[in-house]
């Protein structure tokens, strides 16, 4: 065996992740969901302490048709702030007191422009969306407010010498010197998503018990991970993400973003977005997504669903299996938001 092909299929068959969801009780899943989370949180790297201070600034606020933009930045780890936009419902959506807010939470691209409606220059682009949909400014037009930060990476967080060679993120140096140094960027980006979720409770019209959450791609993996380690997120949509680590990251060239040491060695990603129950979850997979297979999706569907029945909640999780690729889709999405928030 002299080629490696082999050799890494029979590495993963070959182990069995400790931590696999084997529980038979709603006693057992939650000593399981424990252990597991603190495994989990362990997995994504050591943070310097938040400040204890949001410290939020409002940058900007454009009028838009049944919603105001907001550009705004808050603090996340010391030394460093995080530019997000915040859609804010106007007219009668915002005459019914605190409103629900959801985070939303863009995938690969020109970070969080991609998401409410502007190109990566400022320019609308409403009527003519990229694969993300505009979903930020669908869930404003709904009544959430939204808060769409800009990724660790992406968009106006790429590293300075980047932005001279056009490039739309700075995943690669990143996430190799977060390694280097005992960190990770899924780690980063998780916890930057949960200080987005504390400033949303920091809002006045905000209701911080009705905060859901919604990402694709790569913002499906921050959705999802911060929906298992944060319980103040009530509802979680994650859309081209959800699969298993072996058909997915494993089988296909992704960005090294997709990668935490150590994870396979004791759970899947199944058993890490089943941390999110009891709370409400649903799947969007594309029957055409060549990143994330519609097959794979499915058996990690049919393995959610054996946690949520263990609980006795099966109606908290659904699946839209939708035709098309790698894409937001929308059309259970949005209604689920507003049915579970």
């Amino acid at each position: 065996m002299w080629h490696p092909d082999e050799y890494l299929e029979s590495l993963y068959k070959g182990s069995t992740p400790e931590l696999r969801f084997a529980a038979t009780s709603a006693g057992e899943w939650k000593t399981w969901r424990d252990r597991l989370r603190r495994r989990f949180a362990d997995s994504l790297g050591r943070f310097p302490a938040a400040p204890e201070a949001l410290e939020p600034k409002l940058l900007e606020r454009v009028e838009c048709d049944g919603y105001a933009r907001e550009r705004v930045e808050f603090a996340t780890f010391e030394g460093l702030r995080c530019p997000a936009y915040v859609l804010v419902p106007t007219g009668r959506a915002a005459s019914s007191g605190r409103l629900p807010a959801v985070a939303a939470f863009h995938g690969h691209g020109y970070g969080s422009r991609e998401v409410v409606g502007l190109s990566p220059t400022g320019e609308s682009i409403l009527e003519r969306p990229t694969y993300q949909k505009n979903f930020g400014v669908e869930l404003a037009k709904r009544g959430f407010v939204v808060v769409a930060p800009e990724i660790f990476g992406f968009g106006d967080r790429r590293l300075r010498d980047e932005y001279a060679r056009d490039k739309y993120s700075s995943c690669d140096r990143l996430s190799k010197v977060l390694l280097h140094l005992g960190r990770t960027m899924a780690g980063h980006r998780v916890h930057e998503a949960m200080r987005a979720v504390d400033y949303l409770c920091s809002r006045e019209d905000v209701d911080a018990e009705r905060i859901g959450c919604m990402g694709i791609s790569g913002g499906g993996l921050v959705a999802s991970f911060a929906a298992a380690l944060d319980e103040r997120i009530k509802s979680t949509v994650v859309s081209g993400y959800v699969n298993t680590f072996k058909a997915s990251i494993l089988d296909l060239d992704h960005c090294i973003d997709n990668y935490v040491p150590a994870l396979g060695e004791f759970a899947e990603m199944p058993d890490i977005v089943s941390l999110i129950a009891p709370r409400a979850l649903l799947m969007e997979a594309g029957t055409e997504d060549e990143i994330f297979p519609i097959a794979a999706s499915m058996e990690a569907f049919g393995r959610l669903r054996e946690v949520y029945d263990l609980l006795g909640v099966p109606a908290k999780l659904a699946c839209d299996a939708f035709e098309g690729k790698h894409e937001i889709s929308g059309a259970a999405a949005y209604d689920w938001l507003r049915r579970t928030l």
